[in-house]
């Protein structure tokens, strides 16, 4: 009897204990904790905002001139190299004149011999038109004379051209700089033949002035419309990762180039290069700015993506949550320009220094989000 009653008061003392400890971990301060939204806010500030367009270009002289030549030959001397600094009609190469020589000699024989025969013709006219006025011959005598004289006048002409062409041509054996500037690259070497029968060979590439250059960018249709004449351009490039460099919009040329259903067009952009560390060739990452805020309110654009659990979202009018009191209260805003990260706010009744939410860190994800990290778990396991 004793044992039974013992027993009894045991399990009701189990029982009690079991409930106890149940009420404690429904209704204890870490369920409370557990439930407690953990917000992640943002202070707004007010500070510079840009929007601005990127692109990739290529960095090119301002003026590269092709020097070549209009003869052939061999090339017998070389007086400039790569990087080599010309002036304007400096001695660059010179080609064996041999053969150009022997036919302004020739040229110059022809010259005499065409010169003699004038003479001879001319006298023969004179004569004619004596011998005419005294009866001893014919007109058609003298128009022969006459005619002579002509074709002789023409065939001195004709020498006199061939011997300026000849002429010309030994003064093209001579390559001179055409402008003062920078020796770019250099396609002959002395002993080289040079042929100039259809198309006139490149022998050197000269850039005017390095101290100015110009980037020739392409820019999507989609973008070009924003893009206007002496907007401002930061551009960097890969031998100066840590520097940034400015430039200025120059044009924006008419003619488009289709690539991969893709229409662009070249915005030529105008550098100063003082030290001429920007080398030709040099790949450039360029950001037109489109548009500049120098003192905004900038609202980060993760804070329009926040809705609080249970929240309707309207998606006609753009709404931000402030934390007023561990609450979050929303607030209608209206966006200027934004840089991808930061937008402008130009009408709503926030202030510098409102705490915007980010988001809840005890959210749980949504059914999208988390169908979407197993996607990609799988994927990664794959």
């Amino acid at each position: 009897m004793e044992r039974s009653w013992f027993s009894r008061h045991i399990a009701i003392i189990l029982l009690v204990l079991a409930a106890v400890l149940a009420g404690g971990y429904w209704f204890g301060p870490w369920r409370t904790a557990e439930k407690k939204p953990d917000y992640r806010t943002e202070i707004l500030v007010k500070g510079k905002l840009t929007t601005s367009i990127s692109a990739n270009g290529t960095l090119n002289p301002v003026v590269l001139v092709n020097v070549g030549t209009q003869i052939s030959g061999v090339v017998n001397k070389l007086n400039v190299d790569f990087n080599d600094r010309v002036t304007k009609g400096q001695i660059l190469a010179e080609i064996d004149p041999s053969l150009i020589n022997a036919q302004l000699e020739q040229s110059q024989a022809n010259l005499a011999n065409t010169q003699a025969s004038l003479k001879l013709a001319q006298l023969n006219a004179q004569r004619s038109y004596g011998l005419y006025a005294q009866d001893y011959i014919a007109k058609s005598e003298l128009d022969q004379s006459v005619q002579a004289l002509a074709v002789a006048k023409a065939l001195v002409d004709a020498a006199e051209g061939l011997l300026k062409r000849d002429k010309t041509n030994r003064g093209y054996t001579i390559i001179k700089s055409p402008v003062s500037g920078v020796v770019v690259s250099r396609s002959v070497d002395i002993g080289q033949t040079v042929a100039a029968s259809f198309t006139t060979p490149t022998l050197f590439t000269i850039a005017k002035d390095l101290k100015t250059m110009q980037i020739d960018t392409s820019v999507a249709e989609a973008d070009v419309g924003g893009v206007r004449k002496a907007q401002a351009v930061n551009f960097s490039v890969d031998a100066y990762p840590d520097r940034v460099f400015t430039g200025a919009v120059r044009r924006i040329r008419l003619d488009s180039t289709v690539l991969q259903n893709v229409v662009t067009y070249d915005v030529v952009i105008d550098v100063s290069n003082p030290d001429e560390i920007l080398l030709p060739g040099m790949t450039a990452f360029v950001n037109i700015v489109i548009e500049e805020r120098g003192d905004s309110l900038k609202l980060p654009l993760a804070a329009l993506k926040f809705r609080p659990v249970g929240s309707v979202a309207n998606k006609s009018a753009k709404t931000v949550y402030r934390l007023e009191k561990g609450a979050a209260v929303a607030i209608p805003v209206e966006l200027g320009i934004n840089d991808g990260k930061y937008a402008e706010v130009i009408g709503g009744a926030l202030q510098a220094g409102d705490a915007l939410i980010l988001e809840n860190s005890n959210a749980k994800p949504s059914a999208e989000k988390t169908a979407a990290d197993k996607q990609n778990f799988r994927i990664k396991a794959f």
